[in-house]
């Protein structure tokens, strides 16, 4: 099956942004340069009475609807393939497993883990560590024999876990399974619940759409004290790799099947001609902008409060975009479909806005939810259009490469960027550009291109990670 351009663009947007909004610098941008609970509004700490949302704050929805988006694609060719259910089930789990000790083992092996303040041994340590998830995650491209690849796997899996046992932690703390990265915890578990519910409905988007009600009711129901909900919402046994919580992120996840679902049929009935007739059709151009357009007006409008102003406005997009969609073939058929999933989940999450005090992600509303999952389907629109129809190779090509490796590109930074940084002595030239918006920003632009164009390496070596 041919690959979703697209969706690596997608993806790789995601984790590139993510990454740059964690290395620009702090307390000399704007506010809506960081997540709208943290910044200037709040002296730059978190408050969450503070509400709207960033360009900061649909990195991470965007990355898990990108998640989703590519389920029906690894999950479903399985499937497709005959290969047994049980097997695909096991993978599944293992994936979870695998992305779960990815968690504990980086948010132990960050410098600031091992020495505070850091030093030399903890920038070490954790260009080490970067070094052994190789071992550990990567998909060998060389022809070894099975038990060869898996010897190499279980070898490096056996030193990372010597290495966790066995090294200084900061304040005399020891290893602690319940100490892993928030985020990338957050992806193992939708790895394996989103993988999950797409297996069991792949036949039938509609009883997978299904399972989001009942989510809600047990969230909804557990504000109830001494509920059973709320018993089913506390209770995990295993709270350092599930919490039932976690589950709220399917909000996003399932929205993104349905996304791949689309994408998956257009891949396998397009042809040529589709792309040389959207190439020649005006309407194209004006498609790509008013999705863009969407976007840039609901982060405007929702950081800024002005509500009224910015559901017309979207009203009106909208119906200027379906204008052009309606009876647009080939192409247009996924862009309909994107269109219609887009705009459903959009004006619900804005009609939803009010509730819980308005939009914001940290503590996450369903208006978070919602709103993050629609934007997700227009944008994703506008990278088929430019990934797709206009093929703007050179200049989405980094995306590209970056979404097939983005799990290099998110703990590049702090594992091997930066340390290697320290240890050369060239922090105190980074911290030039900390005296102004435009250089703070350029840091980070500096940082992210270094750590993006390391997942390009290894990316071109094709030593991708299996996360």
């Amino acid at each position: 099956m041919k690959r979703a351009i697209s969706l690596d663009v997608f993806r790789g947007y995601a984790i590139v942004t993510m990454v740059l909004s964690g290395t620009i610098a702090s307390g000399v941008l704007p506010g809506w340069m960081y997540h709208a609970q943290m910044g200037p509004r709040s002296n730059y700490t978190f408050d969450p009475q503070l509400y709207g949302i960033t360009w900061v704050d649909l990195v991470f929805p965007f990355f898990l609807f990108a998640m989703g988006a590519a389920i029906p694609f690894s999950v479903g060719g399985k499937i497709e393939k005959g290969e047994n259910l049980w097997k695909v089930i096991g993978e599944c789990v293992l994936r979870g497993i695998r992305l779960t000790f990815f968690a504990i083992f980086i948010q132990h092996l960050y410098p600031w883990s091992t020495s505070s303040p850091q030093d030399t041994t903890s920038w070490l340590l954790s260009i080490s560590a970067f070094v052994l998830m190789f071992p550990m995650f990567v998909r060998i491209p060389l022809q070894l024999p099975t038990w060869g690849k898996a010897l190499v796997e279980v070898m490096g899996y056996g030193a990372g876990i010597v290495m966790l046992l066995t090294v200084p932690y900061t304040d005399g703390r020891s290893f602690d399974l319940a100490c892993s990265d928030i985020i990338i915890l957050v992806l193992a578990n939708m790895a394996l619940w989103g993988s999950l519910a797409y297996l069991f409905t792949c036949r039938n988007k509609w009883f997978r759409i299904g399972i989001l009600p009942f989510l809600m009711a047990i969230f909804l129901g557990s504000t109830t004290e001494r509920s059973w909900q709320q018993i089913v919402m506390n209770y995990s046994p295993c709270p350092w790799m599930f919490q039932f919580n976690f589950l709220k992120y399917l909000f996003i996840v399932i929205p993104g099947t349905i996304a791949g679902e689309y994408l998956k049929v257009w891949i396998r009935k397009r042809t040529d001609w589709d792309r040389i007739n959207s190439l020649n059709n005006r309407r194209t151009l004006w498609i790509l902008l008013v999705s863009i357009a969407l976007v840039v007006v609901n982060l405007y409008g929702l950081y800024t409060r002005s509500l009224l102003l910015n559901l017309f406005l979207t009203i009106v997009l909208l119906v200027i975009l379906w204008s052009l969609l309606k009876t647009q073939k080939g192409d247009g058929c996924c862009w309909r479909n994107l269109f219609v999933a887009g705009a459903y989940l959009l004006m619900l999450g804005l009609l939803f806005e009010a509730y819980e005090g308005g939009i914001r992600k940290d503590y996450a509303t369903y208006s978070y939810y919602f709103v993050t999952s629609g934007l997700a389907f227009f944008t994703l629109l506008a990278f088929t259009i430019m990934g797709d129809v206009y093929y703007l190779g050179k200049w989405i090509k980094p995306l590209v490469l970056a979404g097939k490796n983005p799990m290099i590109a998110y703990i590049a930074v702090n594992m091997l960027v930066m340390p290697i940084i320290n240890l050369l002595g060239l922090t105190k030239y980074l911290d030039l550009f900390n005296e102004n918006a435009w250089l703070g920003f350029l840091r980070g632009v500096i940082i992210t291109s270094i750590a993006v164009s390391l997942a390009m390496i290894f990316s071109k070596l094709k030593l991708f990670w299996r996360t």
